[in-house]
């Protein structure tokens, strides 16, 4: 039985940035899903489960921070890795304070892109997340 390639999800609304990201990741073995919007992503999200998302922050609609928001609400454990042309402090504070497992700068460079999804993708499967905690009854 062969091992599944992981699938990554990609969500740019630029077509040049997702298309070259999209060659760059099925060229290291990754199986990938392209979005332009992040609310194209949300709407097949839960039904896809891919293995990690490489998400813009700046794109008409749902910023990719509202995506990350919108993933917790949905208990949606999937790593995400930011590539973004905002490199400022604060865009970086949030994006990973949101839980971005990484933070890379438009033009991202190719191998630190695979390295940041590989790393991603393994803490994942290390670290599985927890099934949501039932609340007691209240008498």
């Amino acid at each position: 039985m062969t091992k599944r390639a992981p699938v990554v999800a990609v969500v740019d609304d630029e077509d040049d940035v997702r298309l070259a990201l999209r060659r760059l990741l099925r060229s290291a073995g990754y199986d990938v899903l392209a979005y332009e919007s992040g609310s194209e992503f949300l709407r097949h999200a839960a039904s896809s489960l891919p293995d990690c998302v490489v998400l813009d922050l700046r794109m008409p609609g749902p910023s990719g921070f509202e995506v990350q928001a919108a993933l917790r609400a949905q208990q949606l454990a999937i790593p995400v890795v930011v590539v973004s042309a905002d490199d400022s402090a604060a865009s970086r504070h949030q994006a990973l304070a949101g839980g971005a497992d990484a933070y890379l700068c438009k033009p991202v460079d190719g191998d630190a892109l695979i390295n940041a999804t590989q790393a991603a993708i393994e803490r994942c499967a290390r670290n599985p997340p927890s099934p949501p905690r039932s609340r007691p009854e209240s008498p």
